[in-house]
């Protein structure tokens, strides 16, 4: 009986522990809960967006280059994009006060809006790429940060940014007229706040992804390819762009002033083609670096009589040898190479070289970097018509500028400024042309262009956080050069008379979006 009864006291169960239920966080708004057995509350969030452009790149870049930009046989179109955000967002009370730790990644597949085999053997082409095969797609990564005693660490938006980035009220990632670091840059910035709406920020921003276009060696061989841009021939970085704020945050709306700091390298004096490096190179020497910058000024106002929740956003920014705050999309700082009608040549095209800088090496050259110059306008109205429908009208405006003097863009003019010497590549890559007069098989050059975006969105949301949108998008590209030469373009683009004329582009977009 004694061995009967430990046996079965053996076999009792063991009194299991409590279950912890997740308990709801309410220190930082809807959706936070703690961390079971932590002090710490997480949120987690994001959204699903589908959605197609039809002549255009994805997330609604107009048809300004590359295959789209020639309007040729290898371009989609339409590009359609599938993409799942997830955000996770952590927060901790401190004796320091909040300790917060936020992450985005997207998940994301779409075709590339080209076939051409040149351009699918790099990223974001090729097959080891994965992109647009079956069950393939890649994961990009957007906010990383660590945010501590009113320090921010890590992939964040620059203290430079606005709170709407580059999107006043368009749903395209592409309106260009000033800075957009929407997906973070890698920084560190500290905040302080001042009290009554007043705030300062100031950081150290990584430019070698966000802050950057090119610098152009005009010396080397064919400086100016087929689409009428060069190669890059910017040096490693150095030293990070120094940017800051001023915001004023009130019921009526928004005003801030922001400045940056960039600076611009050139890597050799003597380079091959396409900027690689030779044997020379390191003994050629280098132009100096030079410092350049960018300053902008935005306002937001709110409670317009136009209707309820009714603002409007503008945003006015200059650049000196830092045109990627002014020329910037989401992703890139485009340069434009596009094709359309002739009333007597082949086709006509556009350029456009969206450069921080050109030297020309020598005693009759540059003598250094000579910055180039940007500014631009950029902006929305958004109405809302009741709490299901809403329209937003947006446009920009940007100027790209070569300084130099008035007769730069003739032949003989030199090399001396950035317009004479980019000119000069110009006439040495597409030879036997006359750079005199505007009849056909003359041009004058200057590499000077303008670009205005119009566009309008509407928008239907049938349920809370779910909605529709439809916009279409006007393009232009006011370039300066002028006449008509003959030379050889990219690729399947034949050697023909080309005449130099202003472009335009329209393109439609289409998306739907859940966020959760």
């Amino acid at each position: 009986m004694i061995a009967l009864s430990g046996a079965q006291a053996a076999d009792l169960p063991v009194k299991a522990k409590a279950v912890e239920y997740v308990k709801i966080c309410t220190l930082y708004g809807a959706g936070f809960f703690y961390i079971p057995g932590t002090d710490t509350c997480i949120k987690i969030g994001g959204y699903l967006r589908a959605d197609v452009t039809f002549n255009g790149g994805a997330h609604g870049a107009p048809a300004w280059s590359s295959d789209l930009g020639q309007q040729n046989r290898y371009r989609d179109y339409f590009v359609a994009r599938s993409r799942m955000a997830l955000t996770i967002d952590t927060r901790t009370a401190t004796e320091y006060g909040v300790v917060r730790t936020f992450g985005q990644g997207d998940f994301q597949f779409n075709n590339f809006g080209s076939s051409n085999p040149s351009t699918l053997s790099a990223f974001p082409g090729g097959a080891a790429n994965a992109l647009s095969i079956p069950g393939g797609g890649y994961v990009a990564v957007e906010y990383l940060f660590i945010q501590f005693a009113g320090f921010t660490f890590g992939k964040s938006a620059s203290a430079y940014a606005t709170p709407w980035q580059g999107f006043p009220g368009n749903i395209n990632s592409s309106l260009l007229g000033g800075q957009n670091t929407d997906t973070g840059v890698n920084n560190i910035q500290y905040t302080a706040e001042f009290g009554n709406g007043v705030s300062g920020s100031i950081g150290l921003d990584d430019p070698t992804v966000w802050d950057r276009t090119a610098v152009y060696n005009l010396s080397i061989p064919s400086a100016i390819g087929a689409n009428g841009t060069g190669s890059n021939a910017y040096a490693g970085t150095h030293a990070p762009d120094i940017v800051g704020r001023i915001r004023v945050d009130q019921a009526w709306g928004l005003f801030q002033f922001s400045a940056a700091a960039h600076e611009v390298s050139g890597s050799y004096n003597t380079l091959g083609a396409g900027s690689v490096p030779n044997a020379f190179s390191e003994i050629s020497g280098h132009p100096e670096s030079k410092w350049g910058g960018a300053v902008m000024a935005a306002l937001q106002i709110k409670n317009i009589p136009t209707g309820a929740g009714d603002d409007i956003k503008l945003d006015v920014s200059y650049a000196k040898g830092a045109t990627k705050y002014v020329i910037a999309t989401s992703g890139s700082s485009p340069s434009f190479a596009m094709f359309g009608d002739s009333g007597f040549g082949y086709q006509s095209v556009g350029f456009g070289a969206t450069t921080d800088g050109v030297y020309f090496p020598g005693a009759a050259g540059t003598g250094g970097i000579a910055l180039t110059t940007a500014w631009g306008v950029r902006g929305a109205f958004n109405h809302n018509w009741n709490p299901n429908w809403s329209t937003s009208l947006f446009g920009s405006y940007s100027a790209v500028r070569y300084d130099g003097g008035a007769n730069d863009n003739l032949l003989g003019a030199g090399t001396s400024t950035a317009k004479g010497a980019y000119c000069a590549a110009f006439a040495a890559s597409h030879p036997g042309q006359a750079l005199a007069g505007n009849a056909a098989g003359n041009y004058t050059c200057n590499p000077d262009f303008n670009v205005s975006q119009l566009g309008v969105v509407t928008r239907w949301t049938p349920v809370k956080n779910l909605t529709f949108s439809g916009e279409v998008q006007w393009f232009h590209l006011d370039q300066k050069m002028s006449g008509s030469s003959v030379f050889t373009a990219a690729a399947p683009k034949p050697n023909a008379l080309y005449e130099f004329k202003d472009q335009d582009t329209v393109l439609l977009q289409f998306r739907a979006q859940r966020n959760f």
